[in-house]
């Protein structure tokens, strides 16, 4: 066990809430995972806030264009997903986490789909299977050809929508998670901006809160995520003292259109599914760069890819590589993925007819807070689901469209434990400590930070860069209590744990990649790296065995 001079304090906001709302569940987020748990809360009976940081359909499920990954054929197996999805892991799944994953996603899919969503079917009127990166069958099921993710929104907004006990509560960050007397969550603080009579900081007050807030990619200054995703879910659960796991292995998609070196933010997407369907990489010299690197090639898990990219592009000098698309054809691009060639289309590319340049960029994280099989995180009553979740399915590098049928079987899996857990409502007590808020400026120099010290490939001399950095950084002045600064100051506390977990692991696992120790060391790295805030504020990391018992 390690621990760091690093303070992080138990609260963002000093001031006291102005209202109140109280339900029996507080679901945090509006993607696949919260949309699911606050639909099957209902299904048993229970009340629900659904907060949502923004508008209900804008978290980062409708931005998926990849699919959803289900043994959903004949000739497929849940046995055969669960191989690829461990393969892929390289020995850092929850194997039994794995299992249920695997096991339970065609259910869910089929719920899905009873739900009102619609999937693309061939010609017999079957749900239309298509093969991704890491995939030996043909396993993702595809909406509207690359535009699954808004499909699937749609289809559990318009049932969200449809029941008065789910009462949505839109534009509100949630800032800090709420305890009683015996340490059970009692609910989140708020802050809300133009919703009328529940307006400025409030507490949405329930026994059972679900965090469900996405991912953390506005880390990074090169991302796929959209703006909302600041990570304020798993900084909310570090700060209350929960478990936070895995937040090192970060994936970056390969594949990303590259806008100039001056871009930054949310960058579009060229999903995988492209080279599912036949589109190659090539490097600045036109030839195909993933010959002979992996036995699959062009469709090689993500890291591998992502890998060989900027491995080439540091030897070549170049900015990006470019991905061959042309030999698909029209239809192909106008029915399969209509929304990346309006998106090419869009910045000057016809990939009918010209090569699209493509860099890494961040995408997704295979950590967070720390959960058991059925969703709970180490504080009695705070449950967590989907890419704010670490439920140990991932490992160290998720397998491509796990992530949408990680949302659905966990949080059908949540429900099924509040039923067990039998939660109590008790009074919250009163935050305490110091205000924590570092100013929006700091903000593209983390970022930068970030990027050039604790990205796609990183070193003992990055990271300590990178380490000084943050710390310099912490020491800003000028916050001041806004959506910006509460922001800001979330994604530096997860940009300090990340930074740690990369300094500590001495090794090169899926989508952690240390240029200074370039080997997989599989006996002593068989461990997840677990931190917490300690009663004192300093950050403690355990090594939490993967090979049967405390390492």
């Amino acid at each position: 066990m390690t621990t760091s001079s690093v303070r992080v304090p138990d609260r963002l906001t000093a001031a006291d809430p102005g209202w109140t709302a109280r339900a029996d569940v507080v679901v945090v987020g509006s993607g696949i995972a919260g949309l699911s748990v606050a639909l099957r809360a209902r299904a048993i009976g229970r009340t629900v806030l659904l907060v949502t940081k923004a508008q209900v359909n804008e978290g980062s499920t409708r931005w998926a264009q990849g699919g959803i990954a289900a043994a959903l054929s004949e000739d497929d197996s849940p046995a055969e997903h669960l191989h690829d999805t461990l393969v892929a892991g390289v020995g850092l799944c929850d194997e039994v986490a794995v299992d249920i994953l695997v096991t339970e996603g065609p259910a869910a899919v089929r719920d899905l789909i009873a739900i009102g969503a619609h999937f693309d079917v061939d010609a017999s009127g079957a749900i239309a299977l298509t093969r991704e990166g890491g995939h030996l069958r043909d396993r993702i099921a595809h909406a509207g050809g690359d535009a699954t993710g808004a499909e699937i929104s749609r289809a559990l907004v318009a049932a969200v929508q449809l029941d008065p006990g789910i009462e949505v509560i839109e534009n509100a960050l949630a800032l800090d998670l709420l305890r009683d007397g015996t340490g059970a969550a009692q609910g989140v603080t708020l802050h809300v901006m133009g919703s009328g009579q529940r307006d400025g900081i409030g507490a949405a007050l329930a026994p059972v809160v679900v965090l469900a807030t996405g991912g953390f990619g506005q880390v990074f200054g090169q991302t796929t995520n959209p703006y909302v995703s600041t990570g304020d879910g798993v900084a909310l659960a570090l700060r209350a003292g929960a478990d936070i796991a895995d937040v090192e292995f970060v994936q970056f998609h390969p594949t990303v259109m590259w806008l100039g070196p001056l871009a930054q933010g949310q960058q579009p997407l060229v999903s995988e599914a492209v080279r599912g369907e036949g589109a190659v990489l090539l490097d600045g010299s036109g030839s195909r760069l993933m010959t002979g690197v992996h036995p699959l090639a062009d469709l090689a898990p993500r890291d591998v890819v992502a890998k060989a990219i900027m491995r080439r592009m540091r030897d070549e000098g170049a900015p990006h590589v470019w991905l061959d698309g042309r030999m698909l054809g029209a239809d192909t691009w106008l029915q399969r993925f209509p929304t990346i060639l309006e998106s090419c289309r869009s910045r000057g590319i016809d990939p009918v007819t010209d090569l699209i340049p493509v860099a890494p960029a961040q995408h997704y994280v295979s950590g967070g807070v720390r959960t058991d099989h059925w969703g709970r995180a180490s504080i009695r009553g705070l449950y967590a689901c989907g890419e704010v979740a670490c439920t140990g399915v991932h490992g160290a590098n998720r397998l491509a469209s796990n992530s949408l049928l990680e949302g659905l079987v966990f949080a059908r899996r949540i429900v099924s434990a509040l039923q067990e857990d039998d939660p109590v409502i008790r009074e919250a007590e009163p935050l305490s400590g110091a205000d924590g808020l570092l100013p929006h400026a700091v903000r593209r120099p983390m970022q930068q930070v970030m990027d050039t010290d604790a990205g796609v490939l990183r070193s003992a001399d990055s990271l300590a860069e990178a380490e000084r950095s943050l710390t310099q950084l912490g020491r800003a002045d000028g916050a001041t209590p806004s959506t910006e600064d509460w922001e800001t100051s979330n994604l530096h506390q997860i940009a300090t744990v990340l930074v740690r977990h990369a300094v500590l692991r001495t090794e090169t696992r899926g989508s952690h990649w240390r240029e200074d120790y370039p080997e997989q060391d599989d006996d002593r790295w068989r461990v997840r790296l677990v931190t917490r805030v300690a009663d004192d504020g300093q950050l403690v990391t355990r090594e939490e065995s993967l090979m049967g018992g405390p390492a």
